[in-house]
């Protein structure tokens, strides 16, 4: 049978994800150092697998109900209360997910029509643009600029209007430039879906993860908490990505909305993982601070390692990621990444895999240990100063 004929248009549409080649690559390599991973390399925090070690001790095996384990959403709304001074009601604005992830999935399919536009600021994550495609949306790609450290404008946003834009799909921190946006850069945005009447889908999985400032939480802003679908999560602050355990904050049509979809697809989070994030909100926050202070001395010196070298990049304030501009090598970003992991087993991500804004940069994932790190940086530093590249 000829099944190219018979899948999905809107499947078939879809390329495969550019992170994936080089960890194929580099699996079948010796001696490879990763600064492609998006994954600490912390082990999560003994407390937080001892938790769920006892709750299998206790039985704890069933299906809970479709919108995650009643103290779990109670611990979810008690976070948001404290951080950021948001009300959320535990039954009825709270979905616990498999993973941000399924979160994103569940909310741009719960609010999207054929033909629905949703702009999407890039360079940006990879599965924005895809579950877009899969929703019947029609995803519209807005370029941010590094002379602005990838932070997006109401200016950069307007000339991408059309009548058919319903969604605004912002992510910061931001994987992969590791840009964010302040609370002045924010309000403007707030005002921007205001007066435009858009709904906002705000991935905040790396809002633990700010250096040097704090987080600005979409939702608290004045008057966005009633049109925000706010994502998060457990993988990154709490080292927990194997878990695959998020949530999803919002008005509760919309989260009414989301878990219909939810409970005919996923049913339920694991009842393991979701212990594990209980757990986590109650007594993690200071394994998370260890955590997020680690990153912040790799952010240092990954940041002056590009410096020295010479290859242009904006200090990143948030996540665990370094978008360098490589275009002084007279590569293109795909060029680079492959002729880098051939020659000295360094892997790397090219910017194009997170959209055409990418082009001439490359993500680096600090997620890996000090001497990791500065061993890569001689590498690519070797790689630069041997190589004679097109001029």
């Amino acid at each position: 049978m000829n099944w190219s004929g018979k899948l999905s248009n809107s499947v078939q549409s879809i390329a495969p994800s550019g992170i994936r080649k080089f960890f194929d690559i580099a699996a079948q390599m010796q001696d490879v150092i990763s600064l492609g991973v998006g994954e600490p390399d912390f082990v999560t925090p003994w407390t937080i697998r001892e938790s769920c070690v006892y709750g299998l001790e206790r039985g704890y095996t069933s299906y809970t109900a479709n919108r995650g384990m009643p103290e779990l959403r109670t611990e979810i709304a008690n976070h948001f209360k404290k951080r950021y001074d948001l009300n959320y009601d535990s039954d009825k604005e709270i979905l616990v997910t498999v993973g941000v992830s399924e979160a994103m999935d569940l909310a741009i399919r719960a609010v999207t029509n054929p033909g629905d536009e949703i702009l999407i600021p890039e360079p940006c994550y990879v599965s924005y643009q895809a579950c877009t495609t899969l929703a019947g949306g029609v995803p519209v790609s807005v370029p941010a600029k590094i002379e602005n450290e990838f932070r997006i404008t109401p200016e950069e946003l307007e000339p991408y209007l059309t009548p058919k834009t319903k969604i605004l799909l912002i992510g910061y921190p931001n994987n992969p430039t590791g840009a964010i946006m302040e609370r002045g850069d924010l309000l403007k945005i707030a005002d921007f879906a205001e007066k435009h009447d858009l709904i906002v889908i705000s991935d905040e999985i790396y809002g633990d993860l700010t250096y040097n400032g704090v987080h600005e939480c979409f939702a608290a802003l004045p008057k966005m908490k009633d049109r925000t679908i706010l994502l998060n999560g457990f993988s990154k602050a709490y080292a927990m990505t194997g878990w695959r355990i998020g949530y999803a904050l919002g008005n509760s049509d919309f989260i009414g909305a989301m878990t219909k979809i939810h409970q005919y697809t996923m049913l339920c989070a694991p009842i393991t993982a979701q212990i594990a994030a209980i757990e986590a909100l109650k007594r993690g926050e200071k394994y998370m601070k260890k955590m997020v202070a680690e990153y912040d001395r790799r952010r240092n010196l990954i940041y002056e390692g590009f410096k020295r070298m010479g290859l242009e990049s904006f200090e990143p304030r948030g996540a665990f990621y370094i978008f360098p501009n490589i275009t002084s090598s007279g590569l293109t970003a795909e060029e680079f990444a492959e002729k880098l992991i051939m020659a000295e087993h360094v892997a790397l991500v090219p910017g194009t895999a997170f959209g055409k804004s990418g082009a001439g940069h490359v993500r680096c994932s600090y997620a890996t240990s000090i001497e990791k790190i500065s061993e890569a940086l001689n590498r690519i530093e070797h790689f630069l100063s041997k190589n004679k590249f097109r001029d």
